[in-house]
């Protein structure tokens, strides 16, 4: 099937072919049929499917069927994201794919002076693509109306619960006409993330494209047992390797992933981190440097690591195992996107080890182990209170960090002579 198969009017195809995209994806193939025809969707997607031109594209084709005036702060097209790097991403998209129709798009999130997005607004919009908290305080200061929404997509609609956005989506959502077609896209359906779709969809069309909470196919998944002292020199001795071209690293908390970029710089990498605490310039500028390989390694926490759309991702690494399982589906989707292959390494000391098999439980899967100079076999074999974290007054993670790698500059000392040759699998 190609993207003419599925009947797209001139412009779109044209700006298709811009793109150079001919070929449908699984998600696209299976949702823009029956958003074209006014359907309610549910979408479960991960990251890299290309679900975003999967609602783009169709509500761009059902738009052009009756042209508006846009009005001064009254979208036709209301995106809620969760971040706003996933909200940049989105607008961009609108823009790229509806390069060539008359419709004005706008993208607001907070972070970032109001001024800009209030003139936006107050020009008149077509398409308004937002996060919930800056789109709630331009509404109530009577900027923006949502009184003429026809088109209301929820994306990622999974972290936007994660992230607690439910009471502000259900305010925003009260605020929209209930004649409107509805979408929902997320990487999991659970139990809540459900709730919320019966709540909001009418009569929804389900597509899926691949099992529930299973990870993304071309990932090659391994995971490295390591002493949480010797994270630091794992990681250097990874990032060392020549193939590892364009790397995300995860860590649990902000600070940790400022200490892990501050070694990696220290140690002659060229490092990055981005996090919340971050203002909206240093984190798109780390984006732009990691996008264009100006960084080697980015490293992030979950939340800020929403919304990046890079399709040469080469590797991810957890140097903190997730919490919660369904966040490692996120992390590895942001490799092996557009086609690519690409390799997850997942870091596990003893404390994580319950994480672990939290994650093989839910996708499925035996991850398997990579032996290496630092493996630890106390980490592989822990069990009971020993896999699991100590209570969190306790834990703090930078502590156990600093007397590691990061005191002692990485435990760089023989990394170079020792790392790719002892590299192999278990």
């Amino acid at each position: 099937m190609t993207f003419t198969t599925l009947h797209l009017i001139e412009p779109l195809q044209r700006a298709l072919a811009k793109e150079g995209y001919t070929i449908p994806t699984p998600i696209q193939m299976q949702a823009i049929p029956p958003l074209m025809e006014g359907r309610d969707v549910v979408g479960i997607a991960q990251t890299g499917t290309g679900k975003t031109a999967a609602f783009v594209l169709p509500i761009l084709q059902r738009m052009a069927k009756e042209h508006k005036v846009p009005q001064r702060g009254a979208p036709r097209v209301l995106v809620l994201a969760p971040t706003r790097e996933l909200a940049a991403q989105i607008g961009q998209s609108f823009a790229a794919y509806g390069r060539f129709m008359p419709f004005r798009h706008t993208v607001i999130f907070g972070g970032v002076g109001q001024g800009p997005q209030v003139n936006a607004l107050a020009r008149g919009v077509d398409i308004l693509v937002a996060t919930p908290g800056r789109l709630l305080d331009l509404i109530e200061q009577r900027h923006v109306r949502l009184g003429s929404v026809e088109f209301l997509v929820l994306d990622e609609g999974d972290r936007m619960l994660d992230m607690g956005f439910i009471h502000d989506v259900r305010k925003i959502v009260a605020m929209v006409p209930q004649k409107r077609q509805t979408l929902l896209f997320s990487a999991t359906m659970s139990p809540e993330v459900t709730q919320l779709a019966r709540s909001l969809l009418r009569d929804p069309v389900r597509v899926e494209v691949t099992p529930q909470a299973t990870t993304v196919e071309r990932t090659e998944q391994k995971v490295l047992f390591v002493d949480e002292e010797k994270k630091g020199t794992l990681l250097l001795d990874l990032v060392r390797q020549e193939h590892l071209k364009s790397v995300l690293v995860f860590t649990r908390t902000k600070h940790r992933a400022n200490r892990v970029a501050e070694m990696l710089v220290k140690n002659g990498v060229r490092a990055d981190a981005i996090h919340g605490n971050k203002s909206q310039s240093q984190r798109m500028r780390a984006l732009h440097n990691f996008k264009t390989g100006r960084i080697q390694v980015l490293v992030a926490t979950d939340i800020a690591a929403r919304g990046i759309d890079i399709d040469n991702i080469s590797h991810v690494i957890n140097y903190d195992l997730p919490n919660e399982p369904e966040s490692y589906v996120h992390r590895i989707g942001r490799t092996a996107r557009a086609g690519a292959e690409g390799t997850a390494y997942s870091f596990c000391a003893a404390e994580d080890r319950d994480f672990l098999r939290d994650i093989e439980r839910l996708t499925r899967t035996k991850i398997e182990t990579l032996e290496h100079p630092h493996h630890s076999e106390r980490a592989k074999m822990a069990v009971g209170t020993a896999a699991r974290p100590p209570p969190r007054q306790q834990w703090g993670g930078q502590r156990r960090f600093n007397r590691g790698g990061d005191r002692h500059g990485g435990g760089s000392r023989g990394g170079d002579r020792r790392g790719p040759r002892h590299f192999r699998r278990r």
